[in-house]
């Protein structure tokens, strides 16, 4: 196996080459996350047959420039792109593979670059498609954790400190309380010049609308705990090219590296053995058209076909208590404590299933329905779905917010997306539906008063009034055991 460090299109790339005297197929990996972080991967893909590449992005790590986060990486990757195929260890075809930013880049490639430079064939895992995609739910209300764990562990700077915004609120536990949210740099001690620009940004959904062009076969990935869930689905559905496969688990934004609770041993999958097996067949043109793939069901070791879903049922909830409530920006409903405060004004209406009488196998999208009134005239509404094990025990298993403008004291009917849920739920599980004003800190907090929330100094509060005969918790309910697959065979077809 023959490796080499270069610079290619101006930028630090590296290069693992299998043994034999080729030529081979290519993958390329585009990468703001440190190159060298994908030795082990590239030793994995040459000793399949591939030539394998990793380079650093524009401006970060080894590569020299100006790093700024989705705006180069079309004609960067084109430049890389056209050189690999100049190579005479490269028989011309090309994989892009990349997760979060890197599938960025690499499905930047597949739809934005020349005809010359596009890759036959792409790997997206965990995707984070846009500055909007990542910054903002579907609703528009900004995710500010994640958002602010990203820009201070990577943002405008050459190298990466992933623990930065750990360390940060260790030294400094209210940093993110603290206004306004463009002001955040001041409170790491560095600057951050491309933070407050970031949230300009609101046009969602931009790159999805091009992968109607595709012309190359998708193999998206991701995990049912990840941010980006909806837009890896939503990619997978809107893909324009030959064939597109879908794999989805239990797992986070680290996929296997990071299962979830509901992961069970059925789901260890060894990604690298099957996005190898998948390229093959990719680039042999042997995968059969069309959309396929496999979802995982949480606490379950069934494995479903892509694509299945349950019917959307109603789901009997009743209210505990808080059908009226405020929702203060100074004391938000927090995102990272499932327990409810007792005893308290209430900050949130709280309503309970009964227990479930018989297992519940849940796959496809959920919401929630109702009618409410706010006495200011900007109003986010959080909705968290918890599940209450026979024992007690709370587990988080979906969330949604959006965000309402309306007349003091209006009564609206609105629907609050929960997201996707691929979960088997046992008998005597019970369901906890939270309705909040905040869930903080995920989400920045609404000020109140008609001010973004990103700019604004000034907090108040705001009454909220639920009403619980309207409230509708729909569930994508499985009426009957789907087909199983084999997640490996199922990919390859």
């Amino acid at each position: 196996m023959t490796a080499s460090t270069d610079t290619v299109a101006g930028l630090a790339t590296d290069l693992r080459l299998p043994d034999g005297p080729g030529p081979f197929p290519a993958v390329v990996v585009r990468t703001p996350y440190d190159r060298r972080r994908h030795h082990a991967e590239l030793r994995g893909w040459a000793r399949r047959g591939f030539a394998a590449v990793a380079q650093d992005v524009r401006g970060r790590h080894a590569s020299p420039g100006e790093w700024r986060p989705y705006e180069n990486e079309a004609a960067d990757g084109t430049a890389t792109a056209r050189w690999l195929r100049r190579q005479p260890w490269c028989d011309g075809r090309l994989v892009a593979v990349g997760a979060s930013y890197a599938a960025h880049c690499a499905l930047v490639l597949a739809l934005d670059a020349p005809e010359d430079a596009r890759p036959d064939a792409v790997i997206a895992a965990v995707p984070a498609l846009g500055a909007a995609d990542t910054a903002r739910e579907p609703s528009g209300v900004e995710r500010l954790a994640a958002r602010a764990g990203w820009w201070a562990a990577h943002g405008d700077r050459r190298d990466s400190d992933d623990s930065a915004l750990a360390k940060a609120l260790a030294a400094d536990p209210g940093l993110l309380t603290r206004l306004p949210v463009t002001a955040l740099p001041e409170r790491l001690g560095r600057a951050l010049p491309s933070w407050p620009g970031l949230w300009r940004h609101r046009a969602r959904g931009l790159l999805v609308e091009r992968a109607e062009h595709a012309r190359v076969p998708l193999l998206a990935v991701g995990g049912h705990h990840d941010h980006f869930t909806e837009d890896t689905v939503a990619l997978w559905q809107r893909w324009g090219g030959p064939s597109a496969r879908l794999l989805l688990g239990p797992w986070g934004h680290a996929l296997t590296a990071r299962p979830g609770p509901d992961a069970r041993p059925e789901h260890r999958l060894d990604l690298g053995d099957l996005y190898t097996r998948w390229a093959r067949r990719a680039l042999a043109a042997e995968l059969r058209p069309g959309r396929r793939g496999a979802v995982a069901l949480g606490d379950s070791p069934l494995w479903t076909p892509a694509g299945t879903a349950g019917e959307p049922r109603a789901v009997t909830v009743r209210a505990l208590h808080g059908t009226s409530f405020t929702a203060d920006p100074e004391h938000p409903v927090s995102s990272e404590d499932l327990t409810v405060p007792q005893d308290t004004e209430p900050d949130r209406c709280l309503l309970v299933t009964p227990p479930l009488p018989r297992p519940l196998d849940l796959l496809g999208p959920a919401e929630v329905r109702l009618r409410a009134t706010a006495d200011t005239p900007s109003a986010d509404w959080a909705a968290r779905l918890v599940a209450l094990s026979p024992a007690g025990a709370a587990e988080r298993l979906a969330t949604g917010v959006v965000r309402r403008a309306a007349p003091p004291g209006t009564r609206t009917e609105f629907t609050v997306g929960l997201g996707r849920l691929a979960r088997r739920l046992p008998a005597g599980t019970r369901l906890r539906l939270e309705i909040a004003g905040h869930h903080f800190p995920a989400h920045a907090r609404n000020p109140h008063t008609g001010e973004d929330p990103v700019t604004a100094t000034r907090l108040l509060p705001s009454r909220r009034t639920v009403d619980p005969a309207s409230v509708t918790l729909l569930l994508p309910a499985l009426d009957s055991r789907p087909r199983p697959v084999d997640p490996a065979q199922e990919i390859t077809r």
